[in-house]
């Protein structure tokens, strides 16, 4: 009977019960059939036969409250059909901490700000906490005693449109500042707009607070918040992880098993297939596209209009977004992941606060894209002089110089159509200047439209899509030196003698396209070569508006090899006649 208890306990992961089953006296050895034994299958204890032989085990701290397994396999599941949960709280309790700390990385802007608000927009991203996956929404503070129309009443709004994609809600508050008049407005505010998600408490910032009592006293009053028991963690630091882990899994299960009994399938074969399908085509794989310009030109605006929604906070402010916004969309059945960045500004070295943060986030996210977006204003276009002005261009040629595809937007086209000289005027301006401007690249693509109004949504993501098939373009080697024969052939050279000698021409890589050119010979391609290579490459291909990398390597020349022999005079081989009964050797000169 104790044998059948003690492998029940095992078979259960029990090893609470099956060390206090350990103490007991067992029956004689005989009489049992044979156990295997624990220390193999990974408990960390042995039988009372393998006590002399097991190991002993290393002295070291034990792991407090370690998590437990889930019975569902959230990695297998499409990101669509993961929950939902969005953080809520009051400006200042730590959500952009807690959701950098969820998605494993710091893409949230967390900056201390009594006074302010960091965050603006709706973040969206994938959550991993031990094997749990869901995706998590990062919405900005909450006052509910904000004047209608502005900042803070728009973002409220938005965060109440969001919940309603939401299944669960972690609301967080200070542990530190206790319960606050602002957090049970804010809990009132839930049960108003929230009455069907499920909401836990959290109270950040305990790493300050380990006291039993101090920490006791807390839970009891945020109890008042009327969300059952709240659960202490630090972002930070990442302590309470385990209890929040034990918290979700629960919950979490339940809402997959109701999706699985609603016939919805875990996995996503539609998207392993096309994954499988478009590995060889680089051009099918998921674009990254990066909104970058000046503040105030309209970069949050042209984002909304190509979701189709109000996904960002749009207003006449200057500066109005500080985080830089990722955010995915279909379009012709390929994947567009859209990154909205904050206004480029020049720095200066006096900006302090989230506006440093935000300029050094926006150039990270140019780094990481594939094509780059550059807003410009219409209508300052049509009032200065220029088209472009110092930080536009840097962005660009920043853009250029790291192989990244340029497409140039120039929004607010409605505020000119009244004025139709003036209209036709900037039309015809801005790509020659852009041409000026940028000589290493020619033709970059201009679009020109009205993202308030929403006419030209479709001509930026073709020109978009164009440039993305270009920039992934890959040529035969076969097909480039049957081009390289006749190019090298129209262009005029001085003599023969001066002309290069290119063995061969390829393309090593792609995204951008870049090409080798393998010389023989002493001379090599000049600048005024590769220029002219470079041009003929755009013409003769169709790849204009996107760098092109052009480099030349020499072959170097087989040696001679040396024979060691030193003997300077004729060499004598032997040469053996033979015949039955004697052998003669002949000496013979060559």
């Amino acid at each position: 009977m104790a044998a059948a208890i003690l492998r029940a306990a095992l078979r259960r992961s029990r090893p609470a019960a099956a060390a206090l089953l350990h103490h007991r006296p067992l029956p004689s050895s005989r009489s049992l059939p044979p156990l295997p034994s624990l220390g193999s299958a990974g408990f960390g204890y042995s039988t009372v036969a393998d006590e002399s032989t097991a190991p002993v085990k290393p002295k070291g701290k034990a792991r407090k409250n370690p998590m437990k397994q889930s019975r569902f396999d959230f990695t297998k599941v499409d990101a669509a059909l993961l929950p939902t949960v969005i953080l809520v709280g009051r400006p200042n309790v730590g959500k952009s901490a807690l959701f950098n700390r969820f998605i494993r990385r710091r893409e949230a802007l967390v900056y201390n700000t009594p006074g302010d608000h960091v965050t603006r927009d709706i973040r969206e991203g994938v959550a991993k906490l031990g094997d749990l996956r869901f995706r998590v929404l990062d919405s900005a503070g909450l006052e509910t005693a904000a004047t209608s129309g502005s900042i803070l009443a728009r973002t409220a709004d938005m965060t109440g449109n969001v919940l309603a994609r939401s299944q669960f809600a972690i609301f967080l508050i200070d542990v530190r500042d206790g319960l606050q008049p602002l957090d049970l407005e804010v809990g009132q505010w839930l049960r108003r707009h929230a009455s069907g998600i499920h909401t836990i408490v959290a109270m950040n910032k305990s790493e300050s607070l380990d006291e039993h009592g101090v920490l006791t006293a807390a839970a009891g009053e945020a109890h008042r918040l009327g969300f059952g028991d709240p659960v202490a963690i630090s972002a930070e630091t990442g302590l309470g992880m385990a209890e929040l882990y034990e918290t979700l899994r629960p919950l979490f299960e339940d809402y997959m098993f109701q999706l699985t009994n609603n016939g919805l399938n875990q996995d996503d074969p539609t998207s392993e297939a096309e994954t499988e399908a478009h590995e060889g085509d680089e051009s099918k794989l998921p674009l990254q596209l990066a909104i970058v310009g000046r503040p105030n030109v309209g970069k949050s605006t042209l984002l909304n209009t190509l979701l189709q929604e109000q996904r960002v906070l749009v207003g006449p402010e200057a500066g109005l977004t500080r985080d830089s916004i990722r955010t995915q969309f279909q379009f012709d059945n390929r994947t567009v992941y859209l990154v909205d960045t904050a206004g480029w500004m020049e720095r200066s070295g006096k900006e302090k606060g989230p506006a440093s943060l935000s300029v050094v986030q926006s150039r990270k996210n140019l780094m990481r894209a594939h094509i780059v977006a550059l807003v410009l204003d219409g209508e300052k276009i049509a009032k200065s002089k220029s088209s472009m002005n110092h930080p536009e261009v840097l962005i660009a040629r920043q853009a250029i110089e790291e192989g990244r595809g340029l497409v140039v937007i120039v929004n607010k086209m409605d505020l000119l159509r009244e004025n139709r000289p003036l209209f036709d005027k900037v039309i015809d301006a801005v790509p020659k200047e852009i041409q000026t401007v940028i000589p290493q690249v020619t033709g970059i693509p201009v679009v020109f439209m009205s993202a308030l109004e929403g006419r030209g949504r479709i001509a930026v993501m073709r020109q978009v899509i164009d440039t993305y098939e270009k920039w992934c373009l890959r040529l035969s080697t076969s097909r480039l030196n049957r081009w390289l024969r006749k190019v090298m052939s129209r262009h005029s050279w001085k003599d023969s003698a001066t002309q290069p000698k290119v063995k061969y021409f390829t393309q090593v890589k792609a995204r951008p396209p870049t090409f080798v050119a393998f010389m023989s010979g002493k001379v090599q391609l000049s600048d005024t070569d590769i220029r002219f290579l470079t041009k003929s490459l755009k013409e003769d291909f169709d790849i204009g508006g996107i760098p092109i990398r052009v480099v030349q390597r020499s072959i170097p020349r087989k040696e001679t090899v040396k024979s060691n022999s030193r003997n300077t005079g004729p060499r004598i081989n032997t040469r053996m006649r033979t015949d039955k009964r004697t052998t003669v050797c002949e000496p013979t000169t060559s």
